[in-house]
């Protein structure tokens, strides 16, 4: 897994990035080619962050992330998590 350098916009720590990729709790695809997926996952102190991947021949790439929003836990979650 990379982070892109555009990431840091948001000021997650590449710890806590890392982690939330390993410890992905939902997905969904968003587009092909590459493929492209909006995940969430946990950080380091289990604050659910959001990423974005693109999934690359040679590596996954992180170009977004940051705390969780409301908009994304729906659209992963549902309802159920409001």
């Amino acid at each position: 897994m990379e982070i892109h350098p555009s990431v840091h916009r948001h000021q997650v720590p590449d710890a806590d990035i890392s982690h939330a990729y390993e410890h992905a709790i939902a997905w969904v695809k968003l587009g092909a080619d590459p493929s492209r997926y909006l995940v969430a996952g946990p950080d380091r102190a289990g604050n659910l962050l959001e990423l974005v991947l693109l999934e690359l021949p040679d590596t996954v790439l992180v170009i977004h992330a940051m705390a969780l929003r409301r908009s994304t836990r729906h659209e992963l979650f549902g309802d159920e998590s409001s």
